[in-house]
């Protein structure tokens, strides 16, 4: 499967090792299941399936109950698979995979997620022998199954907002970990579309934004550290779903435009693939460009024309969820879910994922292999896919995975924090400046929609020492009374902090703002919505900070930013105009209060042989280098093997924009070699003076290589 990254090629290689050398070895498996052995030859294991268990391979769905063989929940199991228990659906179906769900029971506590996972793994392996995909959307931010006490993140615009590459890895890697640590071997995510339509229901805050480029570049970075903790990633919503203005989960989007837009939608799919993601999650949208007549999900022209052959990727590809309305919206062409089964598959798909009616969908795929419209070998493409992937992935052989302890420890959380602290953007702030307020003096009142959560600000900035009263009221539409009570109390406090979710869709919010403004006080609005808001918000208002989510970790960057305990930091991530089209704030738009500086490069020395490798650190105030993660003072210090260095502000500082702050270097091994004082006579067998020659020319070589191939990026 040559999408694999360096890290994940040598992991297949160990799979191939495995296969090769220790065929038939026992393993032992994740999260407490029986062992089971990694077969010898997957082509022979596929071989050997009948049609219903290829087809079981290729069905995930989702099943209800908190444990393997938990009853409790068997009249939802039974209505929609004819069994009681997660087990038995497993057992029934030879499923290849299941999809964890908290309204379906799944994802109570980390401890019986583990369990789930463990018991899943034994009913699979005892009934087919092979394990399964456990596969789960935890994005970060408001799709994130799984609850506290898993660690919870602000969500993709806000680590747009943050344009930190080393932050969206570091997100990856807590999300692998947790997921891991709970036998979780599959995370649908990261979204890597671009949100360029402020009317978008569906993607939205989910998006890291609307630049191709960083887009790209957070979506690969969240694919290293996901798949660096041997959890699968898998970006979303191929060919791109941020241009849209209806939700596929309830209708089916169509999106226009010309073949450059859509050029900058494939952009990061393009880096996902570069980082080598397991997985590529189809959108249910019509792309008329690609193919006006049939969503991507169903379109041979998208996933095998454009997404296998014009983009080369060998991996799988999942659909999006079967049981969304889209699919069955076509105008004038009505598909049950076999039809919808079957078109998947002859467009590409390799993982059906939570069909409604799975009888319904194996029976249609029955149907296609006995007229032709399918073949055996078709399927037995994907199968093989998949069992690769699971051999490869470490899911079959039992790589080591995390204690339960690692779910929100400490460190975790510390991720969490850092980014939503260096996302929260500070868009407005006039009259004195008014932020950052001043925690030793101001008396604050905290007021806003229901929806924006205010009641959450309130602890965190009393952390931070204010003295803060708050006036709250459910809903999204602060009522006429509230909105009075609000008004009364602000005569009484040094600033008003008004939360606000969907400011343009609701005039009640507006109303409420505007009254706020006529009071003494000056007002702190917190876009805790989409960035969009901006324009929605009056000139009166005194200070904008937009924290992209209503969830306590959102707010805690906006707290820490309003104290000045953190300086705002944040850039936002998409462009925010008016009704008429107006410019309002230009992408990349946001106030600091720190010192803009641009870090030095860094020099790599590596000359023939390893005796004087090394790399030099310039000094650059108000600049910290670190290399491979750790702080290091100027100078020259020796180096081996593959380095990376990155730069980061210190206190007071900012890198300016574009700025180089990441540089990598991996050093030669080659030691020099010494010529003879004189070439040998003809006819010599071995010729001592030819082999040294060569391998000086390779160390030149190499060298040469090495200083060409040195790469720094610029965020």
């Amino acid at each position: 499967m040559t999408h694999r990254t360096a890290k994940t090629f040598t992991t297949a290689l160990t799979g191939l090792a495995l296969l090769t050398l220790g065929a038939g070895s026992p393993a032992a498996p994740a999260s407490g299941a029986a062992p089971v052995t990694v077969p010898d030859d997957v082509a022979a294991v596929v071989a050997g399936m009948s049609e219903e268990e290829l087809i079981g391979q290729m069905t995930w769905v989702h099943v209800h109950g908190s444990s393997a063989r938990d009853g409790s929940r068997a009249a939802e199991n039974r209505a929609r698979y004819g069994v009681d228990t997660p087990a038995e659906v497993v057992e029934r179906y030879h499923l290849g995979g299941v999809l964890y769900f908290a309204w379906a029971g799944n994802t109570e506590s980390p401890e019986q997620v583990a369990e789930l996972s463990g018991g899943l793994q034994e009913a699979a392996t005892a009934a087919t022998g092979v394990p399964l995909a456990i596969t789960v959307d935890q994005e970060g931010g408001e799709v994130s199954r799984v609850g506290p006490p898993a660690t919870a993140f602000p969500g993709g615009m806000a680590l747009g907002a943050t344009a930190d590459p080393e932050l969206a890895r570091a997100q990856g890697e807590v999300l692998g970990s947790e997921l891991a640590a709970m036998g979780v071997n599959v995370d649908f995510a990261p979204v890597a579309d671009l949100n360029t339509n402020p009317a978008n229901p569906v993607i939205g805050l989910r998006s890291a934004g609307a630049d191709p480029g960083l887009v790209g570049e957070l979506t690969a970075a969240q694919v290293s550290g996901l798949q660096s903790r041997d959890v699968a990633a898998a970006a979303k919503h191929f060919p791109g779903h941020g241009d849209t203005d209806v939700d596929s989960h309830t209708g089916l989007p169509v999106v226009t435009g010309d073949p450059d837009t859509l050029d900058e939608h494939l952009e990061p799919f393009r880096a996902a693939i570069a980082a080598g993601t397991d997985i590529i999650m189809s959108a249910h949208i019509v792309v008329e460009s690609l193919d006006p007549d049939l969503p991507a999900t169903l379109s041979p022209r998208v996933l095998t024309g454009l997404l296998r052959e014009e983009l080369g990727y060998t991996g799988l590809v999942s659909t999006d969820a079967l049981d969304m309305a889209a699919l069955k919206q076509l105008p004038g062409n009505p598909l049950d879910d076999g039809d919808i089964a079957v078109l998947a598959i002859a467009a590409g798909a390799d993982i059906l994922l939570g069909s409604p009616d799975v009888d319904a969908a194996f029976a249609g795929v029955r149907a296609a292999l006995d007229d032709g419209r399918l073949t055996r070998e078709r399927l037995e493409e994907s199968v093989t896919r998949i069992l690769e992937w699971k051999v490869e992935r470490g899911v079959w052989d039992g790589t080591d995975r995390p204690g339960i302890d690692v779910v929100g420890s400490d460190d975790h959380l510390a991720v969490a924090r850092t980014i939503s602290e260096r996302a929260a953007t500070l868009l407005r702030n006039d009259g004195g400046p008014a932020v950052p307020l001043d925690p030793g003096t101001d008396r604050l009142l905290v007021v806003g929609a229901g929806s924006a959560w205010p009641e959450r600000l309130t602890p965190l900035l009393a952390a931070e020492g204010f003295t803060v009263t708050e006036r709250l009221e459910s809903g999204a539409d602060p009522s006429a009374g509230y909105r009075a009570t609000a008004v009364s109390a602000a005569a009484d406090v040094d600033a008003v902090v008004v939360a606000v979710d969907d400011l343009r869709g609701s005039a009640a919010q507006r109303a409420l703002v505007a009254e706020l403004t006529a009071t003494p006080a000056p007002v702190v609005t917190v876009l805790a919505g989409l960035p969009y808001d901006l324009a929605a918000v009056p000139e009166e208002v005194t200070a904008v900070v937009a924290g992209y989510g209503t969830a306590s970790v959102n707010h805690e960057g906006v707290a820490a930013v309003l104290s000045g305990r953190v300086p705002p930091t944040g850039r936002l991530p998409v462009a925010v105009t008016a009704p008429d089209g107006s410019v309002v704030a230009e992408l990349g738009s946001g106030l600091r209060t720190t010192t803009e500086v641009t870090p030095e490069d860094v020099i790599f020395t590596d000359p023939p042989g390893t005796a004087d490798d090394a790399v030099v650190i310039p000094e650059v105030e108000g600049v910290t280098y670190l290399l491979d993660g750790e702080p290091v003072a100027s100078g020259r210090r020796p180096a081996a093997g593959s380095v990376v260095v990155t730069a980061r502000a210190r206190d007071g500082f900012h890198l300016a924009p574009g700025a180089p702050d990441r540089w990598e270097h991996t050093f030669d091994v080659a030691s020099p070699t010494a010529a003879p004082t004189a070439p040998p006579g003809p006819g010599a067998e071995t010729s001592p003076w030819l082999v040294g020659a060569a391998v000086a020319g390779a160390v030149g070589l190499a060298a040469l290589i090495a200083v060409l191939t040195t790469r720094h990026r610029r965020s």
